[in-house]
């Protein structure tokens, strides 16, 4: 049994960096919503990391999940997917 007491089986697909993909044009500028992480909520489960269609959270050197918000389209599926709430979101000001 896992570490929640479910067990999940994720398919995870692959990132694809290529010439024209986001890697090379930063598409976070047209978000309504910008996710804010609580790393202090946060349970490293890497559930953001995973969900993430953009690949735009990161871990840094210290084992905190961060956003890089050139590339975050503000999907807010990593919100949706964090067990603990660690996740929040705030409107994107202009």
């Amino acid at each position: 049994m896992g570490k929640w007491g479910v067990i999940v089986m994720v398919t995870i697909a692959a990132i694809i960096y290529e010439p024209g993909n986001s890697i090379r044009n930063k598409t976070g500028s047209w978000r309504t919503f910008r996710p804010i992480l609580d790393n202090n909520k946060c349970v490293k489960c890497e559930n953001c990391y995973i969900f993430c269609p953009e690949g735009a959270i990161q871990e840094d050197e210290n084992g905190n999940f961060k956003i890089d918000y050139d590339y975050c389209k503000g999907c807010l599926i990593c919100m949706n997917e964090c067990p603990v709430n660690a996740i929040t979101k705030v409107r994107e000001e202009k």
